[in-house]
């Protein structure tokens, strides 16, 4: 999946996310990041914080490769 704008990398953290059949709730508890945010973040919340979102792709187990 290319991924260039948030609601890109929102949609692959939704996807990814079901796949591995977790809830919102349930990623929240284990990542330590509201539900409120995980759902602001799958919804391409352009100010959310990278941090956040790069916690998020190593918890679900998403790499995320540039290309040069």
């Amino acid at each position: 999946m290319d991924v260039t704008t948030p609601t890109d990398l929102g949609q692959a953290i939704k996807l990814r996310r079901r796949a591995l059949g977790m809830t919102q709730e349930q990623l929240a508890m284990s990542s330590g990041i509201s539900a409120a945010t995980i759902g602001a973040i799958e919804n391409g919340k352009e100010t959310a914080r990278l941090s956040l979102v790069l916690q998020l792709c190593r918890d679900l187990g998403i790499r995320l490769r540039t290309e040069v």
